[in-house]
């Protein structure tokens, strides 16, 4: 670990970190691409420091540690610095987490107060680690995260999202991996990032796991997936839960479900807009942390305590502007459910449920089939999750759906935001594979679908059966004579064009991309879907619209 301390003999709170991407490998020059994108966006980003000492996704120390805190950044086993086997989010992993923060708790210059503070990678094993319930792990900012490594990671409604890990884990994982000698030079200690060891492929190759080749080998929910994810009940610790508008694939879901599922008393839910590390450093997102953490970890009596839960930035339109409002739950209080129903005759969407049978048909791996609204007759906000039935049959054995929540300008400009990763990114994204679509009775909400994941249920070609798509929550203000819009087809979204981002594939969904052969093979697949309506089918989408405050 390094370890970066104020300068003085009080014991002062810790902030740490532990994760895969090599404390050794400098932000502006590993993450070059995302660093010049931050720069060119904000220029004086992070003011008061000279941004020598930037890692990806941390915190910056030339502004925490004179803040007061020390600051700690750990490589994890197998990764950078730290020779052992690599298994990212393993039990093994946790539980070296779980030892970093006793360290930390316990050194004399520590108070016993450790925070941990991190986007994604550094956000997500914050969930893991808490329901070990170390003892001095006193407060979190888990930013941009994810928890339920089956439904938010590696299986999307049951299909495999490959594409994110067949480029990530190579690119910010294995290519600093303890011993491997083609690693970046540690601009700090003059040594590599990986550490003295130089390994050969074979030796690299035999010291990780081979995740991918795990999640495509289980289709199913089961404890493989189930050790890399929290159980909400152990997770007592108070957090503050930052979430993106628009991470579809992988960062909304587990931020949302944290602040609703988690035990803990003193917990917090905030939303926001831009880009995956964007916010986190910027003046708001550093004043929100600072105060948290003051508050717990230095006793500040700075009122956090009376914030209300849930913070909620509006998003409006073609507009990086927003406004912050605060409220007390989530789903917001007063939200009006809303149905929006589906004429397969018509391909719309309208308020009433249509009064005759309708029914359209696409090939999957070709066809999108879109369904509009009339133009609203008033500014309307709807934010929240969302969840889709539907009413379906297949030439094959089993169908997958993808669902893009869309909204368009009067003159038909597609409302769209920059993402965590995607800078076109669209309101809203729901997956689902036809054969999984059994739902827990007790986990589900009407505007959350819970699919258990645990009984695949083959289709009969030709039959008809209802199916619940979740969509993973969003925000948006939108004018009067906007149209609202789903987007239903048997792959994933993306718009035709060029890629508009060099670091990930950037067309609409991200990198988040379900193409694997072996888990969508064609013959089962790249069929044809019927999607029916009309009386006994009344297919809809449940929409959150939120009354004027």
């Amino acid at each position: 670990c390094d370890v970066f301390r104020p300068d003085t003999t009080a014991p002062v709170p810790v902030i740490m970190t532990s994760g895969p991407y090599a404390k050794g490998a400098r932000y502006q020059e590993h993450y070059k691409p995302m660093w010049d994108w931050l720069i060119k966006e904000h220029p004086d980003v992070l003011p008061g420091s000279k941004k020598e000492f930037l890692t990806w996704e941390t915190v910056d120390p030339e502004i925490w540690v004179p803040w007061g805190y020390a600051i700690i950044r750990v490589d994890s086993r197998g990764a950078g610095r730290s020779p052992g086997y690599l298994d990212i989010f393993s039990p093994r992993e946790t539980k070296d987490y779980y030892n970093s923060i006793e360290w930390a708790g316990t050194r004399p210059w520590s108070n016993g107060k450790v925070g941990l503070n991190g986007i994604s990678y550094y956000a997500i094993n914050q969930w893991h680690v808490a329901q070990l319930q170390p003892p001095h792990l006193t407060a979190m900012v888990p930013w941009e995260g994810a928890a339920d490594m089956y439904r938010e990671w590696y299986r999307h409604g049951g299909i495999l999202s490959n594409k994110f890990m067949e480029v990530w884990y190579p690119r910010q994982v294995l290519s600093v991996q303890h011993g491997n000698p083609k690693a970046p030079l540690d601009p700090w200690m003059k040594q590599s990032s990986a550490g003295r060891a130089e390994l050969s492929p074979e030796q690299l190759d035999a010291n990780q796991s081979d995740t991918l080749s795990n999640a495509r080998a289980r289709e199913m929910d089961d404890t493989w997936y189930r050790d890399r994810s929290p159980d909400w009940s152990k997770v007592v610790t108070p957090f503050l839960s930052c979430a993106s508008w628009a991470g579809f694939g992988l960062h909304p879901r587990g931020n949302f479900e944290a602040f609703t599922q988690a035990a803990s008393k003193e917990k917090w839910l905030e939303g926001h807009p831009g880009r995956h590390e964007e916010w986190f450093y910027l003046k708001y997102g550093m004043e929100l942390q600072k105060r948290f953490f003051d508050h717990y970890l230095k006793g500040a009596e700075n009122g956090w305590e009376k914030e209300p839960r849930v913070w909620v930035n509006l998003r409006r339109p073609f507009s990086k502007e927003v406004e912050l409002r605060k409220e007390q739950e989530w789903p917001l209080a007063g939200t009006r459910w809303t149905k929006l129903f589906l004429d397969a005759k018509a391909k719309a969407l309208d308020w009433r449920a249509p009064a005759a049978e309708g029914a359209v048909t696409f090939d999957a791996m070709d066809d999108a089939v879109r369904w509009m609204s009339a133009p609203l007759e008033q500014e309307t906000e709807i934010t929240g999750p969302m969840a889709l039935r539907l009413y379906i049959s297949s030439s094959t054995v089993d169908a997958d759906l993808f669902v893009t929540f869309q909204a368009f300008s009067p003159d038909g400009k597609e409302v769209e935001f920059q993402g965590t990763v995607d800078p076109h990114t669209p309101l809203a994204q729901g997956w689902l594979r036809a054969s999984h679509r059994k739902t827990c009775p007790v986990s589900s909400r009407p505007w959350r679908p819970f699919h258990t994941h645990d009984d695949k249920m083959p289709l009969k070609p030709g039959q008809v059966y209802a199916v619940d798509v979740e969509i993973w929550p969003q925000c948006i203000v939108l004018p009067k004579g906007y149209r609202l819009s789903i987007d239903i087809r048997g792959k994933d979204f993306e718009r035709p064009g060029p890629d508009a981002n060099v670091a990930f594939r950037s067309k609409g969904s991200g990198p988040w991309i379900h193409d694997d052969p072996m888990d969508r093979p064609a013959h089962i697949f790249g069929g044809k879907t019927t999607i029916h309506t009309g009386p006994g089918r009344e297919a809809h989408l449940l929409v959150p619209v939120i009354p004027k405050r």
